[in-house]
């Protein structure tokens, strides 16, 4: 499934993108290797001024099940208000492919999550959106623009606008760096005051250390920090995957 992209797209990856995002939340990227499978871990850790530290964590298992379909599945934990570590989700995440990689100046690609919170007053929390990614020479650039809902909630949701945004200088495969930036807009449609909008940018690294017949452990971490009144004083966010 290959789907022509407009060129025009290509403008989106210059504009800042950003959702209120959780410590453990990670860029996303369009592209999709076949047959893939990995274990994946993630975790975050966030705070704001004096209030106690909110941590998450995930464990998934994921795989490429088609050239243009990712599918992966996790279990979420939470820890908050100095309370113990405890379940918080599981979630089900889907990422499409829609361009060939390289065929086009953009990369693009789809997400599509659902999540069921333990707390099922909460309903049913859909994400959804594009993912672009482009290259000049080593440097990389990544921008998505995702929408998010709860549905079948006890309480009335309207849908979030969130952005992430990534560029990366791949130095080696085994070290990269860059930066990454979060962030939360507040309704697609109507945003938030200023004073309300959340925003995080903050130095990462990447890298992918090959195991042999066909494995590997891929990571990436960033140090976040917020540049708007609302978003947390510090992020740090880590990703592991062991692909095989």
């Amino acid at each position: 499934m290959k789907l022509h992209a407009p060129i025009l797209v290509a403008g989106v990856l210059l504009a800042p993108c950003i959702v209120q995002a959780g410590p453990a939340d990670y860029v996303y990227t369009p592209t999709v290797e076949y047959g893939e499978r990995e274990i994946d871990f993630k975790a975050g850790s966030a705070r704001k001024d004096s209030d106690p530290r909110e941590s998450a964590y995930s464990i998934g298992f994921g795989y490429g099940a088609t050239e243009w379909w990712f599918t992966e599945f996790y279990a979420k934990y939470k820890r908050e208000n100095d309370q113990g570590t405890k379940y918080d989700a599981i979630e089900w995440e889907n990422k499409f492919q829609l361009t060939e990689t390289g065929k086009y100046p953009v990369d693009v690609g789809f997400l599509l999550e659902i999540e069921r919170p333990n707390e099922h007053a909460e309903g049913w929390e859909v994400k959804w959106g594009p993912l672009f990614q482009t290259e000049f020479g080593k440097i990389q650039l990544n921008a998505n623009l995702l929408f998010e809902r709860n549905y079948r909630a006890d309480f009335p949701s309207d849908t979030q606008f969130h952005y992430q945004w990534q560029a990366k200088y791949r130095w080696l495969p085994q070290f990269e760096y860059g930066l990454q930036g979060f962030g939360e807009m507040g309704k697609w449609n109507d945003w938030s005051p200023k004073n309300e909008r959340i925003h995080k940018v903050g130095p990462a690294i990447f890298g992918k250390l090959p195991l042999g017949d066909h494995q590997a452990i891929k990571y990436n971490t960033a140090w976040l920090f917020g540049t708007s009144r609302a978003a947390e004083d510090h992020t740090l966010r880590m990703q592991i995957e062991y692909e095989f």
